[in-house]
């Protein structure tokens, strides 16, 4: 376990002497329920709580050269949650949308949505749509916002894609595969970070994660910041990737 407790208050600077940086750095946001509880808050203010820093993480994984973020907001599993927190959560990501989409825009952010759009409320639908019609020629870095999103399911629908269009066995290899799902186009992630403490993968781009590195904090997302990021940037400049080889 990876923990910020010994680290310095102070926001340093990004640093520049790094050996490696990833390209890709996904992560599992957990810990707003927790994190309002703990304070006798609603759980809607911890989801609250946890969008309002998004803005300032991606800028800071962006200032270390990072290309690409990626987000689990939402997953399957999240339907079976209360329907009033479910709903809560389609307001804060409406919000979201609403409040931040031109800052990101002008910062030269590109959105992207990873997961069924069918199952979602028409007008978040249509708000994702928007937002990723408006930032497509974007390319300062690249934000995929994974929502009413799971790893087995998008493995199944590329399956069924695949089957569709009537392709051979013989003419399926991963190359192929990858190109039906949701990720196409982007590279896997190079580390996963999970906060608040869990240490597991929750159905998370499970074929995309084959050699990801991975950061485990016990800090809950709301109170996840600058000084994290330096954390996990610092942490991956460590690590060996042999990728299976010696």
């Amino acid at each position: 376990m990876i923990s910020n407790d010994d680290t310095d208050a102070s926001i340093r600077q990004p640093h520049s002497d790094l050996d490696q940086v990833p390209v890709h750095v996904a992560l599992i946001m957990d810990g707003n329920g927790r994190w309002a509880i703990e304070r006798g808050l609603d759980r809607s203010e911890g989801h609250a709580h946890g969008a309002s820093n998004l803005r300032e993480i991606i800028a800071r994984f962006g200032a270390y050269g990072v290309k690409y973020v990626t987000l689990y907001a939402f997953s399957t599993e999240n339907w079976g949650r209360p329907q009033n927190e479910v709903e809560n959560i389609f307001e804060i990501l409406l919000t979201s949308i609403n409040s931040e989409l031109e800052n990101l825009h002008e910062e030269g952010v590109k959105i992207i949505h990873l997961g069924d759009k069918a199952t979602l409320p028409k007008e978040i639908a249509h708000a994702i749509i928007a937002s990723e019609q408006l930032t497509k020629n974007n390319s300062k870095i690249t934000l995929s916002v994974a929502f009413s999103y799971g790893g087995r399911s998008e493995i199944i629908q590329a399956i069924k894609k695949i089957v569709s269009e009537g392709i051979v066995s013989d003419d399926i290899d991963e190359k192929t595969f990858e190109k039906y799902l949701t990720t196409n186009g982007i590279p896997d992630p190079d580390i996963i970070v999970r906060t608040a403490g869990e240490m597991r993968v929750s159905n998370f781009l499970i074929w995309q994660s084959a050699y990801s590195e991975y950061y485990f904090t016990d800090v809950l997302w709301p109170d996840f910041g600058e000084k994290d990021v330096d954390l996990v940037i610092e942490t991956f400049s460590t690590r060996n990737r042999r990728f299976g080889k010696s």
